[in-house]
């Protein structure tokens, strides 16, 4: 063994980093935008869609730039693209708290959409995934967690600063912070390969033959624009799809949903109790689920829980308190393995040289289809909920039936 693996893996520091990285990227780019929908819609009067419409931006333009991070990576590499990503991100949420017109909205929501992916969930992929191969599973749960811990972290954070020193001051320092913690993991963690380090992933010793992991001996390389036409792969992107699309329509709405019933803290704590939910789900996932276990079926029961929440959401009509702790509890449970699921998904199923690239493309195409969600569930709730009231049946009844449909689509993607 080298003198740099003898001092230990580092696969588990990139880990941690990683699930720092997460808590950022989550807490700036994913739980903010509802937050600063609130914020925005109390403050400058703007529309619920039209808001919602600046959150599409956001999320589109960074569908477009997740897609080409696996090339991205390969010209600047890991840490000069989480660098720059990091800037941008904490410059777009700035621009979002200073606009004082909708179409700085967008251009702010554009920039913040390019910086956040690239400490989203394909990032955080391909920054952990070289390292493991057996262990992938519980070493991408817990980075992974860190997006959940953004919630429990981040959204009260934001609540709380932007009541006390305003939108563009929280901003501002938020921003700031973001930036040198990522700037730092960067330069001292991602930017080290096991490679550069001279280890092998999992932490074996050099030269032991390299494992390939849960790979099913049907999984067949896919160059070019063969992975089109492959059943596993359109099944799994579209299944990612649909429940992205529910879960961000969702999300991008609930915060302000439960503000009347629970009050602006109130809801604040629920967010982060939906995504504490979430970490011990995954984090048991992770390091209980079998390496023969079939990970669609996982992702389908997963999907299950988070129609039961939306079921208890829709019974609460906006009054019932214990029923919106319920709802948030189950959807928040399925949260993180929306993300998570569907890279184990494709390492089992697919080749490891194609595993990025698939990755790379679900999230893209998924990321895509659920940029439309928020405005088009802003507009279902501008449509039908009275306003003003947390009752809002039609906006749960979507996303269950968004649910209902990742899972059939999944499922008639098995291998048998």
């Amino acid at each position: 063994m080298s003198g740099t693996a003898a001092k230990g893996f580092f696969g588990w520091k990139v880990v941690w980093a990683a699930f720092t990285l997460a808590i950022c990227g989550w807490g700036l780019g994913f739980y903010g935008p509802p937050i600063y929908l609130h914020v925005l819609n109390e403050t400058r009067g703007w529309s619920v869609g039209l808001i919602s419409v600046a959150i599409t931006v956001h999320y589109l333009v960074g569908a477009v730039t997740v897609a080409n991070l696996p090339a991205i990576y390969a010209r600047w590499g890991i840490a000069r693209t989480t660098r720059t990503g990091a800037f941008a991100l904490g410059l777009g949420v700035l621009g979002w708290s200073l606009a004082a017109a909708p179409w700085q909205l967008f251009i702010a929501a554009a920039v913040s959409g390019v910086g956040w992916v690239t400490m989203g969930s394909a990032a955080v992929n391909a920054i952990v995934s070289p390292w493991f191969v057996r262990n992938r599973p519980a070493a991408l749960a817990m980075a992974y967690n860190g997006a959940s811990l953004g919630g429990v972290l981040v959204a009260p954070l934001w609540v709380l600063a932007i009541g006390w020193l305003g939108f563009p001051l929280a901003a501002a320092i938020i921003g700031a912070c973001v930036i040198v913690a990522v700037w730092v993991l960067a330069s001292r963690i991602f930017i080290h390969s096991p490679l550069s380090l001279g280890q092998e992933p999992d932490g074996d010793a050099p030269g032991t033959p390299a494992s390939s992991g849960p790979t099913s001996p049907l999984a067949v390389p896919l160059a070019g624009a063969a992975v089109w036409r492959d059943r596993s792969f359109l099944t799994l992107a579209a299944a990612t799809s649909l429940g992205l699309f529910a879960q961000a329509g969702l999300l991008a709405q609930l915060y302000s949903l439960i503000v009347p019933p629970l009050g602006a803290l109130g809801a604040g704590i629920a967010m982060a109790f939906a995504t504490v939910a979430a970490v011990c789900g995954r984090t048991l996932l992770g390091w209980m689920m079998p390496g023969t276990a079939e990970r669609r079926l996982i992702a389908a029961v997963s999907y299950g829980v988070q129609i039961c929440g939306c079921l208890a959401l829709m019974a609460a009509g906006g009054r019932e308190i214990w029923l919106i702790w319920t709802g948030v509890a189950l959807v928040g449970l399925g949260i993180g393995n929306l993300i998570y699921l569907p890279a184990l998904i494709a390492q089992a199923e697919f080749v490891r040289a194609d595993v990025p690239r698939v990755v790379a493309l679900t999230v893209a195409i998924g990321q895509g289809v659920y940029a439309f969600a928020p405005a088009a569930f802003g507009f279902l709730r501008q449509a039908t909920a009275e306003a003003g009231s947390g009752n809002a049946p039609l906006v749960y009844a979507a996303t269950a039936v968004g649910f209902a449909l990742a899972i059939v689509t999944l499922l008639a993607g098995r291998r048998r």
